[in-house]
């Protein structure tokens, strides 16, 4: 994919969209207004003149601790116009992990919407660095900027500023489900890198399509799903501050009859076990469901096809390299599996030797493809580990079928062995999930009296379900689906389990 050296992302993604008669079309949709093409140019002009009245210099931090609304492309989009670089945040921390945040992007500026103001105010003070903070659905900022009022006092016009191709655009941060989160850098093309792979090579997005996506912008999954993706083909995409439960997808789905939705398991799953779940409190104007974050179990994506008459498309991403490469599509699903990569990307499978392996053999997947990150911000020996030249490693424990699909089989800390055979937590978990009783399940390794490891499951049942003798039930069921030595020795039945902010189920919590 060629790009000029000298290019702004922004111009790409807002500006050419201008050029192409879309002035009056709407770009974005939140509870309490809509943003076309034309006022986003404008508004995202007035943001650009907004940071360089500020003082802040090319290739500062502008931190974004912001809840979906249309004030967030404005701001992103508005700080890539003038060659500053927007470091969206997870809108679900604490003020420890924010000021932490903070002081590793050394951010110049924070965005932040009023409501998430409480919880970091107490250590606004105390960050050296931050010189700003503008506060988002306010009329009054206290001590700190109306976002609004400021915004109007500027010029609807900038000219982007020369950015060059292979220059860092924006940062997102790992979700931090092993430690700290870390900082992933990623350039001014890989953005339309993921819209020209992904979203037109695999859903065929066009103009026409409206977008809802569960998973929020600040996610790397849902900044392509709900914005990157719909504004390099004109689309819509409608934005909910909220929590994505069950009710409020429905009501987002019924309001806007959107065409695509992205979804992750959990939420897929809690959706299904709703007792308003029916095709009437959906869309009927569905095409694709999406689904990534965590591998989709088999069970879900067939209830799921069976409810609403729509296919699940589940597929894998990561931060660093920005959204889906390898994913089922249209026309060619296989339940059960991630499919497979995405045009664009090569993928293969490696040993602990780093010895590519065959099919029906299970390794770690690791990926080529254009929009891998830069690196990781002040992570020189993590970045090193992860991306080897023009390879990326994932993590992920993958094995590939004799017809190219790939069965995804758990993190690599996550897989362990039992009488010398791979383990995959992904597969108890399925067959779990797969059991009339189970919402939910997570399994991990435990050692037995003898010091050997067996799976051990914690399962949320689903309501109205009462553990009783489900244990012995529910270990014979997994030995019928998955095989006799891998039934889980202990089960906990709990009320949830610990997940990152994007879904992902934390492990490492439930081992210790």
């Amino acid at each position: 994919m060629d790009f000029p050296r000298t290019y702004n992302a922004a111009r790409d993604f807002v500006d050419r969209n201008i050029d192409e008669g879309r002035a009056d079309k709407v770009a974005f949709i939140d509870p309490d207004r809509t943003l076309t093409y034309g006022e986003l140019l404008s508004a995202s002009c007035q943001m650009a003149n907004l940071l360089t009245a500020l003082g802040i210099p090319r290739e500062a931090r502008v931190a974004m601790i912001m809840l979906d609304t249309v004030d967030f492309p404005i701001t992103f989009w508005g700080a890539i116009r003038a060659g500053i670089v927007p470091v969206p945040l997870n809108t679900l921390l604490n003020g420890a992990q924010y000021e932490y945040m903070l002081r590793d992007a050394r951010a110049q500026v924070l965005v932040i919407s009023a409501a998430l103001l409480p919880t970091v105010e107490d250590v606004l003070g105390d960050i050296e660095c931050l010189e700003h903070v503008i506060v988002s659905g306010a009329d009054d900022g206290g001590p700190h900027i109306p976002f609004q009022r400021e915004l109007a006092q500027h010029e609807t016009t900038f000219t982007p500023i020369e950015t060059l191709a292979d220059e860092v655009a924006f940062w997102l941060y790992s979700s931090g489900s092993t430690g700290n989160p870390k900082g992933v850098q990623h350039v001014h093309t890989s953005p339309m890198n993921t819209a020209r792979t992904y979203a037109r090579e695999v859903l065929a997005m066009d103009e026409s399509d409206v977008v809802y996506s569960a998973a929020k912008l600040f996610f790397a999954y849902g900044l392509g799903n709900a914005m990157t993706f719909t504004m390099a083909v004109g689309a819509t995409a409608t934005l909910l501050p909220g929590r994505p439960t069950p009710q409020s997808v429905f009501a987002m789905l019924k309001a806007h009859q959107p065409t695509l939705f992205f979804g992750v398991p959990t939420l897929y799953a809690a959706i299904l076990a709703d007792p308003n779940c029916s095709p009437q409190n959906g869309s009927a104007r569905l095409r694709h469901c999406i689904s990534a974050g965590e591998a989709l179990p088999e069970e879900v994506a067939q209830a799921w096809k069976a409810k609403f008459g729509v296919e699940i498309l589940d597929g894998i991403g990561s931060t660093e390299l920005l959204h889906i490469f390898l994913s089922n599509r249209p026309n060619e699903v296989r339940h059960g599996t991630t499919g497979k990569a995405v045009p664009g990307y090569d993928l293969k499978l490696v040993d602990e030797d780093g010895a590519e392996l065959g099919d029906d053999e299970i390794g770690e997947l690791v990926v080529h493809g254009d929009t891998a990150a830069n690196g990781y911000w002040n992570q020189r020996a993590k970045s090193r580990a992860t991306f080897e030249g023009t390879w990326t490693r994932t993590g992920d424990k993958y094995f590939r079928d004799t017809d190219g699909f790939y069965h995804y089989c758990g993190r690599t800390d996550d897989m362990f062995k039992v009488s010398g055979i791979w383990v995959s937590p992904f597969e108890v978990e399925s067959a779990l999930v797969a059991h009339e009783a189970v919402l939910e399940a997570a399994v991990v390794a435990k050692e037995d009296d003898e010091g050997l490891l067996k799976p051990k499951a914690f399962v949320v049942l689903n309501q109205g379900q009462e553990a009783g003798d489900l244990f012995e039930s529910l270990k014979e069921h997994v030995k019928q689906e998955v095989g006799a030595w891998k039934y889980p020795r202990w089960i906990d039945f709990v009320d949830d389990l610990p997940k990152t902010a994007t879904g992902k189920i934390q492990r490492f919590k439930l081992r210790e």
